[in-house]
């Protein structure tokens, strides 16, 4: 039901999925970036679920293989992603695809690459705006590790807390030995704790998702640490710390959560964020879902319920 095809949108590889029907008019089209912290995961291991959404929504989907760290160091994953992203509203055309109904879609890290594409196009007047964007339990700051999410969810499997920072840390090319200071809090002066307390802060979680938390201890700053980490304060790595200049003027979102994730409350406090800036949310929220749970998505019975659930709420907001 597909054409398939591999190409480069200047120098970045992707895989376009084009219907075979013929259309009446131009089709939307979906950027699809996958997750996998920036260091795993390719266009081949997206397959199953890029040929869905385009079957199901009738789009064509564009499938980005950005380059992995380390061999490519941070930013050039969001970059290979925003020239992607530019390539395919100046040339969408060409794939039958109208330019003003382009969605962005990401999962994990390709949540937080989708966001940050959002965000730098946001003042682009020489090309088409975005119409929406997908994000999949993103992972959106890397400000606070101590979030209800991430106590509860602390030791859940894929994900772990330590492991997200660890990730975070072998993603930057930085030392792993900060690691504990980082989940701490350490890395985070005052000043800037309370900067940005207004958006990432335990009390702005709804109270249904705070049973059993414990406010943590507080902590000192490592001066040598924070020196260290200034790239975890960056909006490419935390969008969540985008200003409202910018955030007010984001596209539609429908943004996706899982109760077993240490990345759930990232996406609640963006789903705040961008209510607060009277962008329209789509939310839904997976009760028995779980980080990773969408790359099991068409595996038979090693399927989940979630993943089945996860892929179809993205094709009905794209529809």
């Amino acid at each position: 039901k597909l054409f398939i095809k591999d190409l480069h949108f200047d120098e970045v590889p992707v895989r376009i999925y084009l219907p075979r029907v013929p259309s009446a008019s131009k089709r939307r089209g979906v950027i699809f970036f996958h997750g996998g912290c920036g260091m795993f995961g390719s266009i081949r291991s997206y397959e199953r679920i890029c040929r869905y959404i385009a079957r199901k929504s009738d789009s064509v989907v564009v499938s980005v293989g950005y380059h992995l760290s380390p061999e490519r160091k941070y930013p050039a994953q969001t970059l290979d992603c925003l020239t992607a992203t530019v390539h395919f509203l100046k040339t969408a055309e060409n794939y039958g695809v109208d330019p003003h109904r382009i969605i962005v879609c990401g999962d994990s890290a390709g949540g937080t690459f989708t966001a940050s594409v959002c965000q730098e196009l946001v003042n682009r007047k020489d090309i088409p705006k975005i119409r929406a964007q997908v994000l999949i339990y993103p992972f959106l700051q890397a400000l606070n590790f101590n979030l209800p999410s991430h106590q509860k969810n602390a030791f859940i499997a894929f994900l772990s807390r330590e492991r997200t920072v660890h990730f975070i840390l072998k993603y930057l090319k930085k030392d792993c030995s900060m690691k504990e200071a980082i989940l701490a809090g350490s890395h985070v002066p005052e000043s800037m704790n309370l900067k940005y307390k207004k958006w990432i802060y335990p009390d702005l979680i709804p109270e249904i998702f705070k049973l059993g938390y414990k406010p943590p201890l507080p902590t000192s700053l490592l001066p040598q640490v924070h020196e260290e980490t200034k790239e975890l304060f960056e909006t490419r790595l935390s969008p969540l710390l985008a200003e409202d200049a910018v955030v007010c003027h984001l596209p539609d979102a429908c943004i996706i959560t899982c109760e077993h994730d240490v990345l759930r409350d990232d996406g609640l406090l963006y789903k705040k964020r961008l209510e607060d800036n009277n962008v329209k949310v789509t939310w839904h929220h997976m009760e028995e879902g779980f980080h990773c749970a969408l790359g099991f998505f068409g595996y038979g019975i090693f399927s989940f319920p979630s993943s089945n659930k996860m892929v179809n709420h993205t094709v009905n907001f794209i529809k």
